[in-house]
């Protein structure tokens, strides 16, 4: 019979239960991860750097065209927001 002293008890039925938990939540862990990193991929990432003016070109642009900074000082600035 099945259910004699060959059968597994309680203790079986137990890790049999802690084991399908582990299982389920190892693998809704993995597709939460999964899904996370391929909504992440490098290409959509926003701290890319970007080709054209920054902010900061565009204000000191404003400040010459307003005629706030002249030529020289222009120059200079933009040369030191191209260096860094």
């Amino acid at each position: 019979m099945w259910f004699g002293s060959g059968g597994w008890g309680w203790g079986g039925w137990l890790l049999m239960s802690v084991a399908m938990v582990l299982f389920w939540a190892v693998l809704i862990t993995a597709i939460v991860v999964g899904i996370r990193y391929l909504t992440n991929s490098p290409s959509t990432a926003s701290h890319a750097p970007s080709s054209g003016p920054s902010r900061a070109e565009d204000l000191l642009s404003e400040r010459f065209a307003r005629g706030e900074i002249d030529a020289d000082e222009f120059r200079q600035r933009h040369a030191l927001l191209r260096e860094h």
